[in-house]
């Protein structure tokens, strides 16, 4: 038995800041701006994106362009779990969930796309914000 190992057994599970879990995503705060892509030491995640004019609130403003979420995949099976990405989304869209991604049959299935990490967040319980509060997509639009 290892250490680790030991040390688990004997004391419980290991904290969250020892171990990560998976990641998920939050789709109401992605705002496509790409950060998470650019910064992915391993380059294993893609997104595709297509912009939207919001017209102008007022007579007098101007109508705003915004990037729109179409496609996010993060390829598990290059993910090295450093979670850069994580720490450098402005908008907390990325997150670690405590339960570990299971194991996979085929390569194909370890590209986790939009729903499946969507999937991967507790639900809050009825009638409180939960996991979607905060900096959304649309916050960020107005």
């Amino acid at each position: 038995m290892s250490p680790a190992e030991a040390a688990e057994t004997s004391a419980g599970p290991l904290p969250a800041a020892r171990r990560r879990g998976t990641l998920a995503l939050i789709p109401d705060k992605c705002t496509s701006c790409m950060i998470c892509v650019r910064e992915c030491p391993d380059w294993c995640i893609h997104i595709e994106s297509h912009t939207e004019t919001i017209p102008a609130p007022t007579p007098r403003g101007r109508a705003r362009t915004v990037a729109v979420l179409d496609e996010f995949v993060i390829d598990m099976g290059h993910c090295q779990h450093c979670g850069i990405c994580v720490e450098v989304c402005p908008f907390d869209a990325l997150a670690w969930v405590a339960q570990a991604a299971p194991a996979e049959a085929s390569t194909a299935a370890l590209r986790h796309d939009r729903e499946r990490l969507a999937g991967l967040l507790p639900q809050p319980p009825r009638g409180t914000e939960g996991a979607t509060a905060g900096n959304t997509a649309e916050e960020a639009r107005r």
